[in-house]
């Protein structure tokens, strides 16, 4: 009876623990959320890798879930709902309408608006800040897992891994700087690409 009663409190406890760790996740991802989503905007520097992906360094503006991604092999713009990527090397735009898996690649800060719903949350204490592990609820998800690391000063995110499709992105990030970013800075303006073939894939 009394292993019985020990394993029973022993159980509880770590439920409790469990659910406090989700907790303080939350709130670390909730502090870091309210400065991410500057209302006027941010912009930072990215540096991705990963089997699919490749290597890679570039910009971001952000503001809200619309983003704009520079690297020296293309420019990506995304509204909110429609995504042009301008490929550098062969003058063509491609539109499309992409998924939760494909924003995040593009997109580091994606998490902000991903983590509140569909996700158990669990975090741990490393140098210089806090790793936030996002675990999807549902397999059906195309982001299955993600690791975001936090400064535990600043609040701002340092890196975020992702798993989508079977492989893993891993994003560096840098330089946040919050701004005051027009709308239009989200969308493809055929004017200044006169000459470039744009594909609708949508």
């Amino acid at each position: 009876m009394k292993r019985i009663l020990t394993i029973t409190f022993a159980l509880l406890l770590t439920m409790g623990m469990g659910a406090q760790n989700a907790s303080k996740a939350k709130q670390i991802l909730d502090k870091t959320a309210a400065i991410v989503s500057n209302k006027g905007g941010a912009s930072a520097k990215f540096t991705i890798s990963g089997q699919k992906t490749g290597n890679t360094s570039g910009t971001i503006l952000i503001k809200g879930n619309k983003f704009q991604a520079t690297t020296p092999q293309a420019i990506v713009w995304y509204n909110g709902q429609t995504m042009w990527t301008y490929m550098k090397n062969s003058d063509e735009v491609n539109v499309s309408n992409p998924n939760e898996s494909q924003q995040a690649q593009l997109n580091p800060y994606h998490f902000i608006n991903l983590y509140k719903k569909g996700y158990t949350l669990g975090m741990k204490n490393v140098k210089g800040g806090y790793e936030v592990h996002l675990t999807a609820q549902n397999s059906r998800q195309s982001v299955k897992e993600m690791y975001i690391t936090v400064n535990s000063r600043s609040y701002l995110p340092t890196k975020v891994r992702m798993l989508h499709g079977g492989n893993w992105t891993t994003v560096t990030i840098s330089n946040f700087k919050a701004m005051n970013l027009s709308d239009s800075k989200f969308t493809f303006n055929s004017k200044d690409y006169p000459q470039a073939e744009v594909i609708d894939l949508r």
